[in-house]
């Protein structure tokens, strides 16, 4: 019969298909040998028509090799098990032995590496199969990882192959053929890149990875562990993940928290546990994200459920401890209709994205909002807004893998500026400091400077005694395939949210490269999405205190440098500030009813210290 997922065997070097030897598993899981699953594609229909006869195409797995023997059976819902299950038949397989594959992956730089493997056979067929899958290859993914050396188990037949190590490095695909004496004992790739942000002093981050939860199976493990994270930050090439304990399997997870780098963490990559304010009291004001914590608990809490019911306590303490903090997910809650930016609609605020933000940055507290794992309109509008406002919290890119989306780790991430090298807190205060960019990987805007400071650097911060014309540059890059060149443009909302196709300009290869000043672009230039590095320079106007950075709208976002025109703060716009005024509103009656009785008098009054604020910048705000 079809295995459970308690059942999925773990790969591990020279053993071939073996139990992970931290699992618990059911007593009869040695007897389950034979996974079976159905082929849906053409000619195939994926339901039954309703004809008196009908065919089905059925697919075998089959962990051993040699003679067995198997029950197979079929119904088509409750009921239709036949009494004395005489819908079954025994089938005698002849089972073809499987053999060992060795991979060899090597860098650009002809150094072992570890890297994505995507193996299909002419059916279709994902191998190793998903349903026989134990971390550290994921059950929920086409691709398995493999260092150099490692090998996969492959049966007789044909397979494409694709190698790659995450959106820096080129794909490549091979065709192999095992069939007998002559099959190849080992393959060898080795990786090329088409952008090199590491030779530059830029280092990729995603901050917002989980262990547990989600696509993560709970039993028989409650989640998987630091070794089985960190081969998929190393296969998708990152320099920093971080890994948030959470909700789920939290005080199982809780044991790898250590305040400092994972000890598989190298030169290159470094691997450190915190915490995601999520399935938390507060969780409804909005998900917090907690890097470079020194303590993983709250004051006086013993459990989770005794953590406060909303965010501004939790952001004071992580604070208290010099942690970064922010909004994960920050689109959720905060959808509208339009497509501007910035806009003015009035989102519900009834959500875990950046909620409670447009109040807890009032209070000087946030680091920063994320980006990359929600529609770009929905993260970018409200940032917009507080930017208009005078406030600086800065933007990074996260995944929230598995959950919003496990394909992979790294689909959204940060690039953070690290000239003296890399450690994960110098990463981390890059983020904090805006000395960084976010991406998908496919878009790069590197080095981005006002007048010749760099982002990040000196606060950000440009002052003019009176208005006057600045240069703003940066070095880009972008990848787009050839063939995407007639492609219809993508609907931001849907997946993947961030991709270079948004900024695509139709019919062309080429992507629009802007310049925005106070959430409005005001330059923009063509850039030939063809991997090259490109030198851009943008001569602008500046006639009043102003923020600018610089975008590939949906697909790339620099953080901003802050313009100050005779010492007078940036006031950018009245209706961004009567826009976050009403939204304070909004989000408490959104979120008030659910906060704690013994709570909400100190959050009334945080509250009205917001629209405290916001009047107070309304009032000195330009038209």
């Amino acid at each position: 019969g079809v295995e459970s997922p308690q059942a999925r065997p773990v790969y591990r070097r020279g053993t071939g298909l073996a139990m992970a030897p931290h699992s618990v598993l059911p007593a009869d899981v040695a007897d389950r040998w034979l996974v079976v699953d159905t082929f849906r594609d053409q000619p195939m229909e994926p339901q039954l028509s309703g004809l008196d006869l009908e065919y089905r195409i059925v697919l075998l797995y089959s962990r051993d090799t040699g003679r067995r023997e198997a029950q197979l059976g079929a119904q088509l819902g409750v009921g239709t098990d036949d009494i004395g299950f005489r819908n079954r038949t025994a089938v005698l397989f002849e089972i073809a032995p499987s053999r060992d594959v060795t991979l060899h992956v090597r860098d650009e730089l002809g150094r072992p590496t570890t890297a994505s493997f995507v193996i299909r056979d002419t059916l279709g067929r994902v191998y190793p199969a998903r349903s026989k899958r134990l971390a550290p290859d994921f059950f929920f993914q086409n691709q398995i990882y493999r260092a150099d050396g490692e090998s996969v188990r492959l049966p007789t037949g044909e397979f494409t192959v694709l190698c790659g190590r995450g959106p820096e490095y080129l794909p490549e695909a091979r065709v192999v053929t095992l069939n007998g004496a002559s099959n190849p004992r080992a393959l060898d790739f080795n990786l090329r890149r088409w952008i090199d942000p590491p030779a530059h002093k830029w280092y990729s981050g995603d901050h917002h990875i989980h262990a547990a939860g989600c696509a993560h199976y709970e039993s028989p493990t409650e989640g998987v562990r630091p070794e089985d994270m960190m081969r998929h930050v190393l296969g998708e090439a990152l320099s920093v993940g971080a890994v948030l304990n959470w909700g789920p399997s939290y005080y199982h997870q809780r044991q790898f928290f250590e305040a400092k780098d994972n000890k598989l963490s190298t030169k290159s990559t470094r691997l450190r546990y915190d915490v995601e304010v999520s399935g938390f009291p507060s969780s409804h004001c909005g998900h917090l994200v907690l890097l470079r914590l020194r303590e993983q608990d709250f004051p006086e809490t013993r459990q989770i459920e005794d953590w406060p019911s909303w965010d501004l306590p939790i952001l004071k303490w992580a604070k208290a401890q010099d942690a970064i903090a922010g909004f994960a997910h920050s689109g959720w809650g905060l959808e509208v209709k339009t497509r501007d930016l910035p806009n003015y609609e009035m989102p519900n605020f009834d959500g875990i994205g950046a909620n409670e933000y447009v109040v807890d940055v009032t209070h000087d507290l946030v680091d920063f909002i994320s980006a990359a794992d929600t529609p770009f309109v929905y993260e970018l509008n409200i940032w917009y807004q507080t930017l208009n406002c005078g406030f600086r919290t800065r933007i990074s890119g996260e995944t929230d893998f598995p959950c919003i989306s496990d394909e992979r780790v790294g689909a959204g991430r940060s690039y953070v500026h690290l000239p003296d090298g890399l450690t994960y807190d110098a990463w981390c205060e890059g983020v904090r400091l805006g000395r960084s960019y976010v991406s998908d990987g496919f878009s790069h805007l590197m080095g981005f400077a006002v007048n010749g400071q760099e982002a990040g650097t000196g606060g950000s911060e440009l002052r003019l005694e009176q208005p006057g014309t600045l240069r703003a540059t940066a070095r880009v890059a972008c990848l787009l395939r050839e063939e995407l060149e007639k492609a219809e443009a993508p609907e931001p909302t849907r997946q993947p949210y961030w991709t270079p196709q948004h900024a695509r300009i139709a019919g062309s290869r080429e992507v629009t490269v802007e310049a925005v000043v106070n959430g409005r672009p005001v330059a923009s230039m063509r850039v030939i999405a063809d991997g090259v590095l490109h030198d851009v320079a943008f001569d602008i106007p500046v006639d009043r205190s102003s923020w600018i950075a610089l975008r590939i709208l949906g697909s790339a976002h620099t953080n901003p440098m802050f313009l100050l025109v005779g010492d007078r703060p940036i006031r950018a716009s009245k209706r961004s500030a009567e826009w976050c005024l009403k939204a304070v509103d909004q989000c408490w009656s959104q979120k008030s009813g659910r906060m704690r009785a013994a709570e909400r008098e100190a959050a009334r009054q945080a509250y009205e210290h917001a629209r405290g604020r916001y009047r107070q910048i309304l009032s000195e705000s330009e038209t």
